[in-house]
């Protein structure tokens, strides 16, 4: 078989008569040097349909075969005299595996599988060739090892019968090996759980990707006996030949001619961005702007590079916040269906990894090991996340970087990791105490701090309150939709197959650029709300828009324009964005005077109830000691009063004081400032 591949690396050709395997090898040798000739087996099949058969059923024979000939090609044509280690790796298998297809009957063959990398071990040294000394007569013995069996020694010297026997480090062949698991893709566990296999990479293959990035691997599957003293029963375990990275490709969705025409044939029309809002969960009755904004946040994606090379990302995150009976879980459910690439989860997962990602300890090795979250396995696509308000501790605090930078760090066990999670997050949760009260602020009602609030685009609140037309139309729709199955003659939506491939091409194909007319309207829009704000007589004004919303205005511009697929973001794609951002902060954004302020959302508060907060600071800092224990009181709200703050808000205001740690009470009634 050797010759068989030496007659493969020096004759196969191109059309244009390239060589290509020996020009590979040339350049190792003098361009770039790599300890690795990857061959395509498209070409090792149609050059020789014997040995591309050999290579699947008997692959450590045919392996073996390549590396040998690629030696003697170095002797031979490129005249070296030493031996300089080379591994063939083969890819493009003409079947790719799904990780729940790999069975019993592959063991020992070799096979081509693609998921996602879910968990990563540091890689450690393995010792392939062990050389083992006599300590009484200094006998040499050499084991080849296995990276997937238990070390091989031997039980006594070969020479003098001795058991005084160590490894000779020093004499030894050592080589890095990693060990990680590759779990199935979202797309083959809808409706069943995730199934994984564990692998092995040896040499110049660690470290060549992270956990959430998507890989196509070769290997020869390996099975070991998962426990010595139970049943036999063997664990699967892939031996990796060749890695190919493919998470860069945005999306995983096969679309093929005739769709494609009918996905051009739908962007054609004036109305595709209502069409396509109106087949977001088209089985809920209403609620066009939370689907508008969803649809936009899908469409979403594509970071933008500054010529300082300063990174703003292009995922729009939408959160949804909602009394019970509104509809959440069927939108959710819906967009499970329609998501060409990412994960629908819940925030309270069983897994170690939440949300983002963690370091815990493998159960087979011992090692330290980096375990992907939900957000790291959606990178480069679309997170879903119900119940975000049951997140655990250690996710609010890593959450933060994720959806503002598209990264995860994890430092714990010397480890350092940053991970990729840039991914467009759609997020649905529960008010405090399961339902809003219209009597309190929006803010108080939610149980995120303000600077996870602040790194969403879109933020809507679903309240069910009783509203006779409205509460007639959802019975009507009810009825006739859910119930019957026959949809309103009006209602006109997408399929969601269709839906899903619609918004795939689109991902894949499109990255909208501002026109001139659309950058001047988003300036002057930004400008003018900005400084039409009435001022207070003491002089504060709330902050209607900062360059957070600005820049959110454009994440939501480009999705609408990716929408019609096209490539120019216009004039039209900028007012109905901004007419959606509006409506939506309106919502949770307005002061007490009804003007728009974000700092409730980016603060907390607005800025006049931090304008206040610093007036009644003011006023104790002043009148503090006029007694042992502080200022009274009844004496903190008639000063009060005098400045414009009822007693009312004295209260409120006193109350989040004390748990900010701000002013503390010597006794009842009484307080002062902490020093």
């Amino acid at each position: 078989m050797t010759k068989e591949f030496l007659d493969f690396f020096r004759r196969y050709t191109t059309d244009k008569g390239e060589r290509v395997y020996i020009e590979k090898l040339a350049d190792i040798l003098t361009v770039r040097f790599t300890k690795s000739l990857e061959v395509d087996y498209a070409h090792l099949a149609a050059f020789s349909p014997k040995i591309a058969t050999s290579l699947l059923h008997n692959p450590d024979e045919t392996i073996f075969a390549a590396e040998r000939a690629v030696q003697v090609i170095l002797q031979e044509d490129f005249f070296r005299k030493d031996s300089l280690p080379i591994h063939v790796r083969f890819y493009n298998l003409p079947r790719t595996l799904t990780v729940r297809e790999v069975g019993s009957w592959h063991i020992s063959k070799f096979i081509q599988i693609e998921g996602i990398v879910s968990r990563q071990l540091e890689h450690k040294p393995f010792v392939s060739r062990a050389v083992y000394v006599c300590k009484d007569c200094g006998q040499e013995m050499v084991r080849l090892q296995k990276p997937y069996a238990a070390l091989v020694k031997p039980d006594k010297c070969e020479a003098c019968g001795s058991r005084n026997i160590e490894l000779d480090v020093d004499k030894s062949t050592f080589t890095d090996v990693q060990y990680f698991r590759v779990q199935d893709l979202p797309d083959a566990m809808v409706g069943a759980s995730a199934r994984f296999i564990d692998a092995i990479v040896l040499d110049d293959l660690v470290d060549a990707f992270l956990p959430g990035d998507r890989v196509k691997v070769t290997g020869i599957l390996r099975v070991i006996l998962e426990h010595k003293s139970g049943p036999p029963i063997f664990k699967k375990i892939l031996e990796v030949n060749h890695v190919d990275v493919v998470t860069k490709r945005i999306v995983d969705v096969e679309i093929s001619k005739s769709e494609e025409e009918e996905i051009k044939k739908l962007a054609r029309r004036e109305d595709i961005v209502d069409l396509i809002v109106r087949s977001i969960a088209p089985s809920i009755h209403g609620y066009y702007e939370i689907k508008k904004g969803i649809a936009l946040a899908l469409f979403s994606g594509g970071d933008w590079i500054a010529p300082d090379g300063t990174v703003t990302r292009g995922h729009s995150h939408v959160l949804i916040i909602g009394d019970p009976g509104t509809a959440k879980s069927t939108i959710s459910r819906f967009l499970r269906q329609i998501i060409p690439r990412g994960i629908w989860t819940t925030a309270k997962t069983s897994s170690a990894a939440g949300l983002t990602a963690s370091a815990v300890k493998d159960e087979v090795t011992g090692s330290w090991v980096i375990e992907a979250g939900a957000l790291v396995l959606s990178n480069g696509g679309i997170c879903v996340i119900d119940e975000f308000d049951k997140m655990d501790d250690k996710d609010r605090v890593a959450i933060h970087e994720a959806l503002e930078h598209g990264t995860i760090s994890v430092s714990k066990a010397g480890m350092n990791v940053t991970l990729p999670a840039k991914a467009t997050v759609i997020a649905i949760g529960n008010p405090k105490g399961g339902r809003f009260n219209p009597m309190k602020k929006f803010h108080e009602q939610i149980d995120f701090p303000p600077t996870l609030l602040s790194r969403f685009d879109l933020i809507f609140v679903l309240v069910d309150e009783p509203d006779v037309v409205r509460d007639d139309a959802i019975a009507n729709h009810v009825l006739r939709y859910k119930l019957t199955g026959k949809k309103a003659s009006e209602i006109e939506f997408i399929p969601p197959d269709l839906l899903r491939k619609y918004l795939a091409y689109a991902r894949q194909n499109y990255e909208p650029e501002l026109s001139d007319g659309a950058a001047e309207l988003l300036k002057n829009y930004y400008v003018r709300v900005r400084n039409q704000v009435f001022i207070s007589d003491d002089g504060t004004r709330p902050i209607p828009i900062t360059a957070r919303q600005l820049e959110g205005l454009v994440r939501l511009a480009k999705a609408r324009a990716r929408m019609r697929l096209s490539d120019v973001i216009t004039r039209e794609d900028v007012e109905d964005v901004i007419k959606l951002m509006e409506w939506s902060l309106r919502k949770i954004a307005l002061d007490e005077a009804g003007n728009l302020d974000v700092s409730i959302i980016e603060v907390g508060k607005s800025v006049e109830e931090m304008t206040k907060e610093e007036k009644l600071l003011s006023i104790i800092k002043r009148l503090q000691d006029m007694t042992e224990w502080g200022v009274p009181k009844d004496e903190l709200i008639r000063e009060a009063f005098r400045v414009g703050i009822v007693r009312g808000e004295v209260e409120e205001i006193l109350k989040d004081l004390k748990i900010n740690g701000r002013i503390y009470e010597p006794r009842d009634d009484y307080y002062k400032l902490f020093a």
